[in-house]
């Protein structure tokens, strides 16, 4: 089986949250992608609930683009304890935790999940605003003290 990244990691001596930087990858013609783990909750320890992943999904695809330039992607991580965010470029973990910060301050200030109808989301009935902006407030406070 292919080496994957996420799985080389030690889940047990990392302290959420952060941001890391997980890949950096050059293309054929020297297009360079960064990869981000952008992790909230302590692994193994507690997750995001559904709905709530989901409504920060939505919300943070949007926060996101409008604090960091060339956004590729963001996804949230199967066992729910962050996501993972791609953008075009050589980009610092630095520039992507203040952007973070700033998109979350965006998700507590939010009064409604964008994109929740059937049309534009494909499980719209499981979205919570109210639990993306608890988690929200938690992982800011966290990144605060």
């Amino acid at each position: 089986m292919v080496k994957v990244e996420s799985f080389t990691m030690d889940h047990t001596k990392v302290k959420a949250p952060f941001v890391r930087k997980c890949g950096l990858l050059t293309g054929e013609k020297g297009d360079k992608v960064s990869k981000f783990d952008l992790r909230f909750m302590q692994p193994n320890e507690a997750a995001i609930p559904t709905a709530a992943l989901h409504a920060l999904e939505h919300l943070l695809a949007g926060y996101l683009r409008e604090e960091v330039e060339n956004v590729i992607d963001l996804s949230p991580m199967g066992c729910r304890t962050g996501f993972y965010f791609i953008v075009w470029g050589d980009v610092e973990v630095e520039t992507i935790q203040k952007a973070l910060i700033n998109a979350l301050k965006k998700v507590i200030n939010s009064t409604e999940v964008p994109a929740a109808n059937a049309i534009q989301c494909g499980n719209y009935r499981d979205l919570s605003l109210h639990g993306a902006i608890e988690y929200a407030k938690m992982v800011l406070e966290k990144f605060n003290s």
